[in-house]
């Protein structure tokens, strides 16, 4: 090994080599390294767009459900005012039940009258 003799310019070139190896490798870490940056900086920023976009979704279904309710309870106020509507009905129907049945058997008993008045005369 004493014997070895190399060329100045090889060395040269093989130390230019292993200096431009060194400088890109440190080129590429430093890329990486604003590229992992750039990547933590997208990533909170997607998720505090994700957590506004969560709470406008949330603040919408909210009132959607609101409005639902409030529609559900107008109906129950229909039905409700549907019911007592039926019920008066009802109670109409009963009352010209009752009013038909003194009529059929107040006309029975007025009809033998009418025919007495009618020999009188």
């Amino acid at each position: 090994m004493e014997n070895v003799k190399l060329p100045i310019a090889l060395v040269a070139a093989m130390a230019v080599q292993l200096a431009g190896g060194v400088w890109w490798v440190s080129q590429q870490a430093s890329t990486i390294s604003g590229l992992e940056e750039t990547v933590s900086q997208l990533g909170s920023r997607m998720a505090i767009e994700d957590n506004i976009n969560l709470k406008r979704d949330v603040e919408a279904n909210s009132t959607e459900l609101n409005h639902a309710f409030e529609e559900v309870d107008d109906l129950w106020d229909e039905i409700a005012g549907m019911t007592t509507a039926i019920g008066e009905i009802n109670k109409i129907k009963q009352r010209i039940a009752v009013m038909e049945n003194d009529l059929k058997y107040i006309g029975r008993d007025h009809i033998g009258m009418m025919d007495r008045k009618g020999g009188a005369k």
